[in-house]
């Protein structure tokens, strides 16, 4: 059963495609204007796109694009290899959205810590063994993420505020479309039974 979370994420079609292009423009914008090393709102679109068009290609497009077209105007990563697994890193997330629709504000937050620590362990892991940066041995690779911390220690927090701010706000929307889909529903319920009377009494009429 979904969660009610879930169930106020439900959206039709042309909705579905504001959103999408919404959360792209939210991407692109966050990371370009950041406002802490490593504070974006990718985990956080990630997390949206996979709860509203589930584990998909929509979905997951939903960070490569944005991610793409920040980069036009972002350093290179140095490397395909480096590119990709920042690409991964960053569109793991979207596999979130199924259990954040089913358990709702804690998967949310889990989801949140999780996609965090993804991305740190494994783009560092990359540059420990992709450049010559640090010696490739094990101890080569805990001074790499021993160096990377003070970069870290924004981004769970980052990536909570956003998330929160982002579902809150998703939330609220698919209530107020609720609350208008129900209210577009009921003259059209009490508009049949008067349609009803009056063509009984036509009938009635020409009896």
């Amino acid at each position: 059963m979904d969660s009610k979370l879930g169930d106020a994420l439900k959206f039709g079609p042309r909705t579905q495609i504001v959103l999408w292009i919404a959360l792209v423009a939210i991407g692109v914008c966050g990371r370009l204007w950041q406002p802490a090393y490593s504070v974006t709102p990718f985990a956080a679109i990630g997390l949206a796109a996979g709860s509203l068009f589930g584990i998909s290609l929509a979905a997951a497009a939903v960070p490569i694009v944005a991610l793409a077209i920040s980069n036009l105007a972002l350093p290179g990563y140095g490397s395909t290899v480096m590119a990709l697994v920042v690409y991964g890193s960053l569109a793991c997330p979207v596999l979130f959205g199924s259990l954040i629709r089913r358990q709702g504000w804690i998967a949310l937050i889990g989801g949140c810590l999780a996609s965090s620590l993804l991305f740190f362990t494994t783009t560092n892991f990359a540059c420990w063994a992709l450049t010559s940066m640090y010696s490739h041995t094990f101890s080569g690779l805990i001074t790499c993420y021993v160096a990377a911390l003070p970069f870290y220690r924004w981004m769970p927090v980052g990536d909570l505020v956003w998330s929160i701010s982002l579902f809150g706000v998703l939330v609220s929307i698919g209530r107020m479309h609720q609350v208008l889909l129900s209210t577009q529903v009921i003259p059209v319920a009490s508009g049949a039974p008067q349609t009803v009377d009056r063509l009984t009494e036509e009938q009635r009429g020409r009896q």
